[in-house]
């Protein structure tokens, strides 16, 4: 196969890779979370990631058998060489397009288990000081100094 053709496949995967983590961006910024919908797409991402890195190695294997570098000069003198520049730079674009996703959607969900763990705490601590007293009113100011912490 020839690198056009190659990076043109990768280009594509790539491509669908980044359609996965719009759909998993959409997914985490909805006000409710949809547990196994997020599990079904980490397994679909994941597979496309390991297509990618396949791909990438078979590449990376053809440029050095055919005596580039292994470094960026070499896959550019590479693509140079075969006439698909435009491809390669394609690719590259997608490549840091996907990481971006991916860095974002990351802090998204550390985000959320931030403010998951927040609350947790809240209730642990408002549990544990006893919202009513002996007389079964509520004692007061027993949430005031929890609720600025949450």
């Amino acid at each position: 196969m020839s690198l056009d053709k190659h990076l043109a496949r990768q280009s594509a995967t790539v491509a669908q890779f980044i359609e996965l983590l719009e759909g998993e961006a959409l997914l985490l910024a909805a006000g409710k979370v949809d547990g196994p919908r997020l599990s079904e797409l980490a397994a679909r991402k994941q597979a496309v990631l390991d297509e990618i890195e396949r791909m990438e190695s078979q590449r990376q294997y053809a440029q050095s058998r055919l005596g580039y570098g292994d470094d960026h000069q070499g896959a550019e003198r590479a693509a140079t060489d075969a006439g698909c520049l435009a491809t390669w730079q394609q690719l590259l674009e997608q490549a840091s397009r996907a990481q971006q996703l991916n860095r974002l959607n990351g802090e998204s969900i550390r985000n959320r288990l931030e403010y998951n763990q927040r609350m947790l705490n809240f209730l642990h601590e408002a549990a544990g000081q006893g919202l009513y007293g002996s007389d079964g009113q509520a004692r007061r100011g027993s949430l005031g100094s929890i609720a600025s912490r949450a």
